[in-house]
């Protein structure tokens, strides 16, 4: 019971952030100051990060943070992704949402990805077979006539593990393997008008820990340290540290072969991409979602 209400506490202050951030998406403001506004919620609410505060803009899928020096602005006709989770105790709360800014190009779009999650939400549960969800996220998404991103999926959560265990199709893989009691599931879809499929872009900012080595300068090794405790096995950000010159350690770790990026996620075909996501535990009988804010989205 007490892990169960950390779970809720997490959940909530994760979805609360996700509004605040999407709230805060318009013409002319800056994807930094939307990111500090997101992870600054978080730790007023006695939080830590689970990750850097994703904003992925158009076909951009996942994996984009601003850095400290990022001056880049939305602007009209962006559809932007806001995706971040807090972490208690090593317990997490994923979620995501899609805005449009200025216009309704891509509302259609950025329904099918939200009926799709929707539609999970529905019927997941214990006893659920892994590839029902894909099949329901599949045909959601093609009643709507796009496509669902084939090898971006939803994930399996546990405590201090983002990505543990089961993937969560967006697509009938075959897996028909049952959901269980007390798991925790992050159920993901991706919805694009393109291929279906992302490509690795370029290294971004966000990073995780890959190995430990003892460090010959003391100054990187207290840095080191440092990560290790703020953020544990979570990935992370320059932005996101309390160190003016985190960037350059950062850069000096990658170097070392300690720390490594992530790739920002591109669609195949440039496709716009829509996300929606929600962090669920199977409980007895279906699902609870966690990731519900204090206006209930």
């Amino acid at each position: 019971p007490t892990d169960l209400e950390k779970m809720r506490r997490v959940g909530r202050v994760s979805a609360n952030a996700r509004e605040k951030g999407m709230a805060m998406v318009d013409e002319g403001v800056k994807l930094f100051d939307v990111a500090e506004e997101v992870e600054g919620y978080i730790r007023s609410q006695g939080m830590k990060l689970a990750f850097p505060c994703n904003i992925s803009v158009n076909e951009v899928a996942a994996h984009y943070t601003p850095s400290v020096n990022d001056k880049t602005k939305f602007e009209i006709g962006d559809v932007v992704k806001i995706d971040c989770g807090a972490q208690l105790d090593g317990f997490v709360g994923d979620t995501a949402g899609t805005v449009e800014v200025g216009t309704r190009r891509f509302t259609d779009l950025i329904d099918a990805a939200r009926d799709a999650r929707d539609t999970i939400m529905e019927f997941i549960g214990e006893g659920v077979p892994i590839n029902e969800i894909g099949v329901a996220v599949e045909g959601t998404i093609k009643n709507h006539g796009y496509v669902p991103i084939k090898n971006l999926s939803g994930h399996q959560i546990e405590p201090y593990n983002l990505h543990a265990g089961l993937s969560i199709p967006n697509y009938d893989n075959g897996d028909d393997q049952l959901l269980k009691r007390d798991m925790v599931i992050a159920c993901e879809p991706f919805a694009t008008n393109g291929e279906g499929l992302i490509v690795n872009g370029k290294p971004g900012n966000i990073c995780r820990i890959i190995r430990e080595i003892p460090i010959a300068d003391p100054v990187l090794q207290d840095f080191f340290n440092y990560l290790k405790e703020e953020f544990a096995t979570f990935p992370f950000c320059a932005r996101s540290c309390d160190d003016p010159k985190a960037e350059q350690k950062i850069k000096s770790l990658i170097r070392h072969g300690l720390v490594s990026s992530y790739a920002i996620l591109i669609e195949k075909k440039k496709g716009c991409v829509t996300q929606f996501e929600h962090t669920v535990h199977i409980g007895e009988g279906r699902g609870e979602v966690l990731t519900i804010s204090d206006g209930g989205f």
